[in-house]
């Protein structure tokens, strides 16, 4: 058994959670909520987090914004909608509820 394979499945499980709550404080362009989970130690490759930024929007949990920026080209700026504020809820739920089971398991 391989343990990074397993320790990248559970860090995959919770990248959508994380943006959620990242863009649920403040709005975001990509670059920014990559220096937040490196921040927290959770690393993210840009090639992945863009299409879970484009899922999330797809599927109206998320919308975006242009603006110019002054150091280079637009940049599109994330928030998170209503739905997604309401999505996030049931996961920050489900998080609290796995997160006690596990301790009971482990401790």
């Amino acid at each position: 058994m391989n343990v990074e394979n397993t320790q990248a499945q559970m860090r995959k499980g919770i990248l959508e959670y994380c943006i959620l709550a990242i863009l649920n404080k403040r709005e975001a362009y990509p670059s920014e909520i990559l220096d937040e989970m490196k921040v927290a130690k959770l690393i993210v490759v840009e090639g992945t987090l863009y299409p879970l930024l484009t899922r999330l929007k797809n599927v109206e949990l998320l919308n975006y914004r242009w603006e110019e920026s002054p150091s280079g080209p637009p940049r599109k700026y994330y928030s998170i909608t209503e739905s997604g504020k309401e999505f996030l809820e049931k996961l920050n739920q489900t998080w609290s509820e796995l997160n006690s089971a596990v301790e009971k398991i482990t401790k």
